[in-house]
Formats: C-alpha cells, structure tokens, sequence
C-alpha cells in the first residue's frame, strides 16, 4: 500500500497506554457522570454533549505516526456482473458487510452460541455475522477479527477497500455523506470518552479499564446497525465513520495493526472521517473501541458464494 505522505498528522495518544482516541480530560467536567455510573449500570442521568471533542494529552514517537489514510492509488478494479452475499454490498469488484459486525462463540463441533458484544473474545473461537439493528462487537483485536472474518468464509478488508467504501466514487470527499466538511450528528461520532465518567477519578487508562463492559453501555454511546442512517456512505455502507473503529488487514513492519473511521467518541483526531487512522496499536490489542467487518472477493453471476 502506497501512502501520501503530504499532511503527515502527528498521532496523538493516551498517557501510559498509547491510546490514541482517548483523553485523560474527556468528560470529566460532566457534574453528574461519575455519581451516575453504578456497578450496576445506572447510567440514565449521564448526558454527553453532542459536540465534544476527545483531545489527546501526549504525542506518539515516530515510529507510531498516524497519517490520513489516502489510498486513491490501489483500488480495487470494477467487476460488473459481479454478485454478493446477503448482509453484504458490492463495490467495484468486492464485497463489504453492510453494517459492523457482531460475533457468535463456536463450539468444538462447529456450533453456534451468542456472545456478548460488550465481552472480550479472549480465548474464544467466534464467527463473524452481519445484521441490522444489533449491537456490533467491540473489545475485539485485529488479530481477533481476522480470525472471526475467517470463520465466516470472509476476510478482514484492506484499507484501500474501507476507504472506497466509506468516500464513494467521489475522490475528494471525507465523509461517507459527501464533501470534506463534518456534520454533526450524520454518523454516531464526536460524544468524547466514557472512561472517565464510568471511572471519575480513578480512570488510570489501562487495559482493565478500557475492556470494562460498563463503556459500552451508557446511553448516547454504541448504537446498533443502521441507527446512523445518514451515516449510510454512496455504497449503502454504514458506519464506516464513527460508532465503532474498524481493523483492516494491514500490519506494519513493527507489528502494529490499523484500524480507521474513528469511534462514537472521536472521528477527528488522526484524521477526518474516512481519512481516519490509528497505528498505534499492537495487532493482540483491543478496547472498547475497536470493532470490524468483513469483506470477501465478489463472485460472478451465477457461480457459488
């Protein structure tokens, strides 16, 4: 993958655990958050302004630069007869998962149970699905996803897919809904982090923490499939930007994976919308935030997929 390297953005991180989408200072200021949030999720009071911003509180060193994710150069090339499978959407020549996506646990025979989306997968062999109006699965990393994609007779998409995906036929928009200007509340984007209200002032950002199951469950936060449908990019794909970040299938020569689009909480810091991406992470890593689909080659008319 050949990358721009005009614009570099100087990634942006957490204290002490690289996290680049989150901030110390997010939220804290809410009077009624961390009173709000009990163990047992009583989080009712707790309302997040629409318009704020994560802000990071340390820079990356350069060997985790986030750059805006421009992959004009390696399209895929169009396949006009080209058929996909149900949940999926064909955009010139493969096919992506119509909505982010959710997994179920296998059992040793192959067998299908539900998980939680507000679980790790850690130590689980899982299938990824697709549907409308369910909660995706975060707390999952790029290695996972790969894996979950595999499962399902699918891979993970490269990030050239996920940005023609996301921008459209049109090169120089940065929005799923067109142009290059941010517009509130077309995609579930831009409502800051969770972590300090849930921990108030014990949030120490570390991994326990950020795989908490209670991050995901304050209401304003994670939507289901679909609910964004401005969000709905020029291929009828959803959620390409903001709700959750999506791995791609890139890994870097340091062993760090990408994920892109940003999150519910911040879909501008390492660049804007479809541009999106962090490169901070190992690829065993998850939070949260971090989410996937699948994508597949497209099968011509009439032969099986």
């Amino acid at each position: 993958m050949s990358e721009r390297r005009a614009g570099i953005a100087l990634c942006l991180c957490l204290f002490g655990c690289g996290q680049a989408h989150e901030s110390r200072a997010a939220l804290v200021s809410i009077a009624e958050g961390p009173k709000a949030l009990t163990a047992t999720l009583s989080v009712a009071a707790v309302a997040l302004p629409q318009n704020a911003e994560t802000r990071a509180s340390e820079a990356h060193t350069a060997s985790s630069t986030t750059e805006p994710a421009s992959f004009h150069d390696s399209e895929p090339a169009s396949s006009p007869t080209a058929v996909c499978p149900d949940g999926m959407v064909h955009v010139s020549g493969y096919c992506i998962d119509r909505y982010e996506a959710y997994v179920v646990e296998l059992d040793a025979d192959g067998g299908e149970r539900a998980h939680s989306p507000y679980q790790p997968v850690d130590g689980l062999r899982v299938r990824a699905k697709v549907a409308e109006g369910v909660l995706p699965q975060g707390y999952i990393s790029q290695v996972q996803a790969k894996a979950a994609c595999e499962a399902a007779d699918k891979r993970l998409c490269s990030a050239p897919e996920l940005s023609l995906a996301c921008r459209g036929p049109n090169r120089s928009a940065t929005y799923p809904y067109g142009g290059s200007k941010r517009q509130a509340g077309k995609c579930n984007e831009g409502k800051g982090s969770a972590v300090s209200v849930v921990f108030g002032a014990a949030a120490n950002y570390g991994s326990a923490q950020l795989n908490d199951p209670r991050l995901n469950q304050w209401p304003g936060g994670l939507a289901k499939t679909g609910a964004y449908a401005e969000s709905a990019s020029p291929f009828g794909v959803y959620d390409l930007v903001g709700n959750l970040h999506e791995w791609s299938a890139e890994v870097g020569t340091n062993g760090h994976g990408f994920f892109h689009g940003g999150f519910y909480g911040d879909a501008e810091v390492n660049g804007s919308g479809c541009d999106y991406v962090t490169k901070a992470h190992a690829a065993s890593y998850h939070d949260y935030s971090t989410g996937f689909r699948c994508c597949r080659d497209a099968a011509s008319d009439g032969e099986e997929h």
